[in-house]
């Protein structure tokens, strides 16, 4: 994982391109991303990473631990703490220095973490989109999933079984998301499309693993037509 943001995301609207289209974007919150430990592999920590934290919080509300470790690294009291993986230890960024929307220029292909809305215990119909059973006056099982299994061989419920139960609430990562618009006065990056969570909810965005334009870079030149070559 490459140097990325913690962010809070503030809701969904949507920004006009140069060419008259309507792109629907996400705001996402990402001032006041601050590096408080930078790890090596070359010493005794044993892996390159990046400790970033975001959103100001009260040092009564921090639990001691918590607070002697930010104060041995000259860290303020913090929110939300999250550890960047880095591939080597050159060009590691140094602990205290704050990172900005700059990290992301508009153009870039990004990956949005986050934790997808709770809906609560939910039937088969809302949790994984199942028909139902019959509508009709005299059916009793209207939104039911049916049978879930046989008195025959094998004789059991298999494992896995689409049921009800609770629904959302799960880590979710979404992928090749773009940045339409990063914005250093406010702080802020609108991203192409919607991200997981709710408004207010905690997000991370990281360059995207799967970069698009790196793949289309990666791509082979295409061949010459063979009745070209006869010719």
């Amino acid at each position: 994982m490459s140097q990325g943001l913690i962010g809070k995301k503030l809701g969904m609207t949507h920004v006009y391109q140069k060419d008259g289209s309507s792109v629907a974007v996400t705001v996402i919150d990402v001032k006041g991303n601050q590096v408080l430990q930078v790890k090596k592999a070359s010493e005794k920590d044993g892996y390159t990473a990046v400790q970033v934290g975001y959103g100001e919080q009260l040092e009564r509300r921090i639990k001691r631990a918590k607070m002697g470790h930010l104060k041995r690294w000259s860290g303020a009291p913090k929110k939300k703490l999250v550890e960047f993986r880095a591939d080597s230890d050159v060009a590691l960024p140094t602990p205290g220095q704050e990172l900005t929307v700059d990290l992301f220029p508009a153009g870039a292909w990004v990956d949005v973490i986050g934790t997808t809305k709770g809906r609560g215990f939910q039937g088969v119909v809302k949790r994984y989109n199942f028909a139902g059973q019959p509508q009709s006056h005299g059916s009793m099982m209207h939104r039911r999933p049916g049978s879930i299994g046989c008195r025959l061989t094998p004789g059991l419920v298999w494992k896995n079984q689409k049921m009800p139960g609770h629904m959302g609430q799960k880590r979710r990562t979404t992928q090749n998301l773009q940045i339409v618009q990063s914005r250093p006065e406010e702080g802020v990056l609108l991203v192409s499309g919607a991200v997981p969570g709710s408004t207010g909810s905690y997000v991370i965005v990281r360059p995207a693993i799967k970069d698009p334009a790196a793949r289309i870079a990666a791509r082979p030149a295409p061949k010459a037509d063979a009745k070209a070559k006869k010719k």
